[in-house]
């Protein structure tokens, strides 16, 4: 089969799978932050930068649901990817960029490269390979220690940069594949019993002051607004002041006078909500919850469990970021620097939830494949 054809067949698959449905999902989440974006940046610079990160989204996106993901079973291949950004995790106490007391990224010139971003997909992909292998064993103590362990080594370098939001999201990732797999109820018990222990420990031993001021003011929102207080109260103010239908679009008083920090990160969902008001919050519900569902039909329909496993894991993924980020906009959990997927700005989130969102995709091809001409006739409605 020529290059041509094969095109041609995946590109009929996009359509007659649905997959559509997905892109347009994520694609107009990425449009809602663009728009968002371009209302408060006087000089477009950041409107411009996320336009040209958009693209190469969107690219990656069909060039990674265009590729056969098998190969990814290789236990060596995924081994070597997990390795490789551990040690990238390290070199970034020598090489990072340091800002705001933490060294994340690495410095590009125009953008930054956070290895935390990629550290997210592999571990999904290390997790679906050893849990696909050991779903029957998944009530062997040995089997969990051992994904732990897998999941301890990222976290504790994620945790001293620090980055604990990243961290939370690791682990939650992890405790999401591992239910899915199979986890039994003492286990469950037993693991919430050591969550409370590790937090009771963290919160005495390792945690920094100024994210225990972020706790302290989620429980006591008004106790330090012109400090600790301030972002979480500015968010609220802005959430608030959107009412049913928003003030409109470039009209969003909190974030265009600066009193809304972050407002094109972390607090994206703040500022949208105060331009779009509750319907345009409804609308990101939405279009989270369809892209969520058809993720979650694509790992019913997978063609082994690898495939289902790391779809559900993506799923988690997005479900756990996107709920840390818009519960802090809303005020319902901590503040942490946590973007919100597809809509906020920055380049390693953006370009490694859309190669994601492509792996996806390509997964739910696999089984035989028809001659071209009968796809063509189907999907024309001609068979």
């Amino acid at each position: 089969m020529s290059f041509v054809e094969k095109f041609q067949l995946n590109l009929i698959n996009f359509f007659k799978k649905g997959d559509w449905i997905i892109f347009f999902c994520f694609f107009t989440l990425m449009i809602f932050g663009l728009v968002t974006m371009s209302t408060y940046d006087a000089g477009n610079s950041i409107f411009w930068r996320q336009l040209l990160l958009i693209g190469i989204s969107v690219f990656l996106f069909f060039v990674f649901s265009f590729i056969d993901m098998r190969f990814l079973k290789n236990s060596y291949l995924v081994v070597a990817l997990y390795t490789f950004l551990v040690i990238v995790l390290g070199l970034i106490f020598v090489f990072g960029y340091i800002s705001k007391g933490g060294a994340r990224w690495f410095n590009f010139g125009s953008f930054f490269i956070g290895p935390s971003e990629p550290m997210k997909l592999v571990l999904i992909i290390l997790l679906a390979k050893f849990f696909s292998k050991r779903h029957v064993a998944i009530a062997n103590v040995k089997n969990i220690i051992i994904s732990l362990i897998y999941l301890a080594i990222p976290v504790m370098l994620v945790v001293l940069q620090p980055d604990l939001s990243t961290a939370i999201i690791l682990c939650m990732i992890w405790f999401g594949m591992v239910l899915v797999s199979g986890l039994s109820k003492k286990h469950i018990i037993i693991f919430f019993v050591a969550g409370l222990i590790l937090a009771i420990l963290g919160w005495n031993f390792f945690l920094h002051s100024y994210q225990k001021k972020r706790i302290l003011t989620f429980i006591k929102p008004a106790q330090d607004l012109r400090g600790s207080g301030w972002n979480a109260y500015q968010s609220i103010i802005a959430v608030g002041s959107g009412g049913v239908f928003g003030k409109g679009i470039g009209y969003g008083t909190q974030s265009r006078l600066g009193f809304l920090p972050e407002h094109e990160t972390d607090f994206i969902f703040a500022s949208f909500l105060e331009e779009w008001g509750m319907f345009g919050g409804l609308l990101v519900f939405l279009l989270f919850s369809i892209l969520i569902f058809n993720l979650s039909q694509k790992s019913m329909k997978a063609n082994s469990n690898f495939e289902a496993l790391f779809i559900m894991g993506v799923s988690i993924w997005f479900i756990v970021q996107a709920s840390m980020n818009i519960g802090m906009n809303i005020g319902v959990v901590p503040v942490t620097g946590v973007p919100l997927p597809f809509m906020s700005h920055g380049g390693s989130h953006l370009l490694f939830e859309s190669i994601a969102l492509g792996m996806c995709v390509g997964m739910s091809r696999y089984g035989r494949v028809a001659h071209l001409s009968k796809l063509k006739n189907e999907f024309l409605g001609l068979e």
